[in-house]
């Protein structure tokens, strides 16, 4: 089953040191039965790039949480075992939760398939993105639209080689 991971670049580079994602539970985005009912689509691509597109805003919250940071998004494409990744069945109707998984267990570096990661021309929408996630939560039209912004960024496709090059983007 192939998850996607919301991260930072200074999550993907305490990723590439350690050789893991993390210790478990991770959290993730998936192709859940839920976030097919909410698409309402039956093609995997598309149910896919839903799920990275969810994973981009949970790692738009992480930016949000962690101002030092790079300002790009960042998540990686991971394969894991079928069952490794669980939904919780109380948040399945909550949409903030569509495709949210939990993968327990720690999850090698080595597993990931792909990483995406935001350009650096995104930055700036990122950022200010980031700053007002808080109040786009809280209901506010024109925050919201900040956040959409960001959002009309392609996160760009990198193979596992590159993480070395990603990483020191961050630094």
């Amino acid at each position: 089953m192939r998850v996607y991971v919301p991260l930072t670049l200074s999550g993907l580079a305490e990723a590439y040191k350690t050789g893991e994602l993390a210790a478990g539970p991770l959290v993730a985005y998936a192709v859940t039965p839920g976030l097919r009912e909410w698409y309402l689509s039956d093609d995997i691509e598309e149910l896919e790039y839903a799920a990275l597109s969810r994973a981009a805003l949970a790692s738009l919250r992480l930016l949000a949480a962690d101002p030092g940071t790079a300002r790009r998004r960042v998540v990686v494409a991971v394969d894991v075992p079928d069952g490794a990744a669980v939904a919780d069945p109380d948040r399945s109707l909550d949409p903030a939760a569509l495709g949210e998984v939990r993968v327990a267990g720690a999850v090698a570096l080595a597993k990931v398939a792909s990483v995406h990661v935001d350009s650096g021309d995104a930055e700036a929408d990122v950022t200010a993105a980031a700053e007002a996630l808080s109040a786009a939560d809280g209901g506010d039209d024109d925050a919201q639209f900040v956040v959409d912004g960001a959002e009309d960024h392609e996160l760009l496709w990198y193979a596992t080689q590159e993480i070395p090059n990603l990483v020191g983007l961050g630094s």
